[in-house]
This record gives C-alpha cells, sequence and structure tokens, in this order.
C-alpha cells in the first residue's frame, strides 16, 4: 500500500491526539484550549482589539467575548480603551497571568516531548524543517483557485434531471 495515501489522515490524527493530551493537562490548571490560545496570542500581541484576538486564536468572535470576560473577572487581562476609536477596547495581560502562561507552556513543552518520545534530536530538526516547509507551501496556495483533477471530471455523478441526463436520453432515443 502507498503510505502517502494517508499522509492526510495520519497528519490529521496526530494533530487531534497531541492537542486531546494537551487539553487534559489544561483541565488541571482549570483552563480550556481557546483559553490558552488567547492568553498565548495576547502575550504575543498586546494591545489588540477582541475580533483581532479572535482572528488569532482562531475561536468565534463570540466565545472569545466569553473568555475573555472570564479572564478579566480573574484579574488576567484587562480591557482598556483604543486611542483611535473610542467604541473599541485594547487587550493587555496584567502581572496575574505571567505564573499562568509559564504553566501553559510547561505543559505544551511536556505534550510535545510525549510527542517526540523516541525521536532522535536530528530526527526532530529534519521533521521540523520538513514541516516548515510544506506549512510554506500550502500557505503560498492561499487565494490561488484550486485545479479539479482531469480524473475527477470523469468520474462526476450527475444528477437525476441534469443537463448531462437530458443529453444522454436524447441521444438514446
Amino acid at each position: 500500500m502507498d503510505r502517502m495515501r494517508n499522509f492526510g489522515f495520519l497528519l490529521k490524527d496526530v494533530s487531534r491526539r497531541y492537542v486531546l493530551r494537551f487539553e487534559q493537562r489544561a483541565r488541571e490548571i482549570s483552563l480550556t484550549l481557546p483559553q490558552c490560545k488567547a492568553l498565548v496570542r495576547l502575550e504575543k500581541n498586546q494591545g489588540v482589539s477582541q475580533a483581532r484576538l479572535a482572528e488569532l486564536a482562531e475561536v468565534e468572535p463570540m466565545t472569545m467575548v466569553r473568555i475573555l470576560d472570564r479572564m478579566e473577572a480573574d484579574g488576567l487581562l484587562e480591557r482598556r480603551p483604543d486611542p483611535a476609536d473610542r467604541r473599541a477596547r485594547c487587550l493587555y495581560l496584567t502581572r496575574k497571568a505571567k505564573p499562568l502562561l509559564d504553566k501553559i507552556w510547561r505543559l505544551s513543552e511536556v505534550s510535545r516531548a510525549e510527542t517526540f518520545s523516541g525521536i532522535s534530536r536530528r530526527e526532530r530538526e529534519a521533521f521540523m524543517g520538513l514541516l516548515e516547509r510544506m506549512h510554506s507551501n500550502v500557505c503560498a496556495l492561499d487565494g490561488q483557485p484550486v485545479e479539479t483533477p482531469h480524473v475527477a471530471a470523469r468520474t462526476r455523478v450527475s444528477k437525476p434531471g441534469s443537463d448531462a441526463n437530458r443529453s444522454r436520453k436524447t441521444r438514446a432515443q
């Protein structure tokens, strides 16, 4: 069997299982993955808007509002007026968030170590290099039209009542 046929399935399953292990650990410190993503993204993007943080963390905007409300109530972040837009608020982490971020990064390290167990440092570096190149390849495709392979056009099944079926019926009569 061609191992490359399983590439997408294997990549997705490794990602899913890695995230699951991280989420199990995050629950031990009473956090969800979206909360961790929000904190980590905010750490690198102090002063962003709620909408932008939702984009960066890949979380729905309404979900992000609830996450931020909870974190603000817990004293982990503050919303400050945006000097450029009086309707908007900018987000900033508080000092209280730093120890929590340290824990999140530690959980990430442990999950990553489990995933790379039995894999040498050299193999890890080679893998990361390949993964970064693959990421660059798929990012370069953003916004480009998707070309359908020629084979797919021949195997297309037409729906009853479609133009293709009508023309077949006409030819058969």
